[in-house]
């Protein structure tokens, strides 16, 4: 039988003659990446060149990081996407600048100027003011955020020309500090702050207060949940590995953080290989004995050292909430290892 042009094979291989390359196929890759973002690219942006880097079958990122922006940005493949929420409920620390003189509609050098200021800020009228920035306060989030109003993300509305009313939202702002101050206008502070605070918000509400107005001119995420610094790795570098890989020179493991790592703050326990297969089947388990746990809440279990499940503990049951399949490529044991 002759094929017609709506035959999706002979798409297909057309497709793959004019690109003159095969179709990757994807595989199961397991582990965090801890990507240090350039500036310019976005967070969606990045997940996709990583998992096109990794040919992973899932790929996800804990906490959005502006264009504007550099630094921290984890990237969750395969199975440690369901520990995301984890990561995300974590504290985050920020080193940013803040130019002074002009609020602009972003609240960062991307967006127009909407008011003026010639006054300029001292050092000491800063500090004076950042104990009123620190702790449980509310925040109106900018009006460029993707908060949803009426099931519209509110950049989309402030981008068709609409002013929107964002309501006050408590956030925890931990630590504020001013580290750098210049004559020439500008101010370098640190920020470690709970979720959904926008740091963009801080400038601008600093700035109408002191009635010189400011917006965000640089901004580097420096910590994500138990992610430091020195967990991040540049892009190019990663590329480089990849290259290194597809030669058979390194693995693309070594750029892996197990999926535990993000588990830091919640207890472990280790279980035998019975209680594990019932586990691994959904199936509660019984805690008896000396050696059981006298906790209760969310656990993450092993078994012969290896992440099996997420589970609750209560009223003497342990109850699996979510069990990993780790097969596939996970982190190497050197990063294994590693205490992040």
């Amino acid at each position: 039988m002759r094929r017609g042009n709506n035959d999706p094979r002979q798409k297909h291989q057309g497709k793959q003659r004019q690109n003159n390359q095969p179709r990757r196929d994807k595989r199961d890759v397991h582990g965090w990446v801890i990507l240090d973002k350039p500036i310019g690219m976005t967070s969606t942006h990045a997940v996709a060149v990583l998992k096109r880097l990794f040919q992973a079958k899932r790929a996800g990122h804990a906490g959005t990081l502006d264009p504007l922006a550099s630094g921290g940005l984890p990237i969750a493949l395969g199975e440690a996407t369901k520990t995301v929420p984890f990561v995300m409920d974590g504290r985050k620390r920020y080193r940013f600048t803040v130019s002074w003189g002009e609020e602009r509609d972003t609240d960062d050098t991307e967006g127009r100027a909407t008011r003026t200021s010639d006054l300029r800020p001292s050092a000491d009228s800063i500090r004076a003011l950042l104990p009123q920035f620190t702790g449980l306060i509310e925040q109106i989030p900018p009006q460029y955020s993707a908060i949803k109003v009426q099931g519209e993300r509110a950049y989309d509305l402030a981008r068709d020309g609409e002013t929107v009313e964002l309501k006050p939202r408590p956030v925890e702002i931990h630590e504020l500090t001013l580290v750098e101050h210049t004559d020439s206008g500008q101010s370098v502070f640190e920020a470690e702050c709970g979720k959904g605070t926008y740091v963009r918000a801080l400038a601008r509400d600093i700035g109408r207060i002191l009635g010189c107005f400011g917006h965000i001119s640089a901004l580097r995420r420096t910590l994500v949940g138990p992610f430091r610094e020195a967990d991040m790795i540049p892009l190019e570098q990663l590329e480089a590995l990849c290259n290194r890989a597809a030669s058979g020179e390194g693995s693309l493991a070594d750029a892996l953080l197990p999926v535990e790592t993000a588990l830091d703050d919640i207890p472990a326990l280790a279980v035998t290989r019975a209680d594990a297969a019932r586990l691994h089947r959904g199936q509660a388990v019984l805690l008896r004995g000396r050696d059981a746990p006298n906790c209760s809440g969310t656990v993450y279990v092993t078994v012969a050292g290896r992440l099996l499940a997420l589970a609750e503990i209560g009223n003497g049951e342990l109850i699996p909430k979510r069990v990993f399949n780790l097969t596939g490529l996970t982190a190497s044991s050197g990063r294994n290892d590693e205490k992040v």
